[in-house]
């Protein structure tokens, strides 16, 4: 018996399918594809929120993401970020925007209030959902993975599902999705980065674009992933602090020829560098708000601070770090990264900088 007509599927001859013109179309150019799903992945505190806020407001206004990569086509951008309080995302989005003169009130980026978004079950899909059909936004992005579900993340068959109706969504309402995801710990060097990504390996395989953070020693690599197209070269970011109202990510290097940006100084600046340009002399400041400005890990700071500490550029006070009276103002040239004999970058040390320089 023939099926009725209306139960068919739809099909089209893959002949009369219309190619887009000009090659791959781009929400991000060289970073994340128009209408694109797929993960920031890497490990905590390595600016993945950041980074996903950073491309957030570079959609949304129309700007280069990380002052490099164009946006052919802006519109409005729907955040939810489960683990940061909405006062954090305004103050990290309105030092972006002060960076790059704009006015923040006027930029098209919505942010979900709920205090909770179980995307695992129903009514918070159709809430959602109903969302996007209302602000028809270009991007979402969803900040972490692991707070908007309660399935586990290491069932195949749990995962494919979740992952469905973020596929759903970007087919039907003709979005990008990006999730911003954790890599596991402990992952062996030499991992392919995707491969590095807690949980199922579904989560590696969803992605149209994925971008991926990662520490090599003092650096913060920024590597991609495409379905269809070629990978952008790796590059060097660094978070900016000039001053707290400006904290910004910027690219600072590329990672296959060494270079710096155009706009650059000719330099890397250290993290004992960045510690230094946020202290004013006579002026303390505890390390959790340096942490936090930073934008660095607990372990990698006190290094940092101990460096300096030991160089007698900074001491310790009741109320935090500040500059020592009388050192040395002017900062010690940074040389060009050296490659090592395995590939990697040599580790900087403003410690050994300033022995050298006092034995000269």
């Amino acid at each position: 018996m023939p099926m009725p007509v209306e139960e068919l599927l739809p099909v089209v001859r893959v002949g009369e399918i219309v190619e887009p013109e000009g090659g791959p179309q781009w929400l991000v150019e060289g970073l994340w594809g128009a209408s694109c799903v797929g993960v920031i992945g890497g490990a905590p505190k390595c600016a993945k929120t950041w980074l996903g806020l950073d491309l957030a407001l570079s959609v949304a206004s129309g700007t280069a993401c990380l002052g490099r990569y164009a946006v052919p086509q802006p519109g409005p951008v729907l955040v939810y970020l489960a683990e940061d309080a909405l006062p954090m995302v305004r103050q990290r989005l309105e030092g972006m925007a002060r960076h790059r003169g704009l006015d923040l009130a006027a930029v098209e980026v919505y942010a979900i209030t709920a205090p909770v978004l179980r995307l695992d079950r129903e009514p918070d899909r159709a809430r959602l959902r109903a969302t996007i059909r209302r602000l028809r936004p270009r991007l979402l992005l969803l900040d972490p993975l692991v707070r908007l579900h309660g399935i586990d993340e290491n069932h195949a068959g749990e995962v494919a599902q979740l992952l469905a109706y973020f596929r759903a969504l970007q087919r039907q309402l003709d979005l990008a999705v990006i999730l911003v995801h954790h890599t596991r710990k402990n992952v062996a060097g030499g991992t392919a980065a995707g491969l590095g990504l807690r949980g199922s390996g579904d989560i590696h395989a969803f992605g149209d674009s994925n971008l991926y953070l990662r520490r090599s020693r003092d650096q913060l690599v920024l590597t991609s992933e495409q379905r269809a197209a070629p990978a952008a070269p790796p590059v060097t970011l660094e978070l900016v602090a000039t001053d707290a109202a400006t904290t910004h990510l910027e690219v600072v290097g590329d990672v296959r020829t060494g270079s710096t940006p155009p706009s650059g100084d000719g330099s890397r600046r250290s993290l004992e560098q960045r510690v230094l340009e946020l202290l004013s002399p006579g002026a303390a400041v505890t390390r959790a708000k340096l942490r936090e400005t930073l934008g660095v890990n607990n372990q990698r700071l006190g290094a940092a601070l101990e460096s300096l500490e030991r160089a007698g550029r900074l001491c310790r006070t009741p109320g935090g770090w500040q500059r020592r009276e009388g050192s040395i103002d002017r900062v010690v040239p940074v040389p060009p990264p050296e490659m090592n004999g395995n590939g990697t970058v040599e580790a900087w040390s403003l410690e050994s900088e300033v022995q050298t320089h006092a034995r000269r």
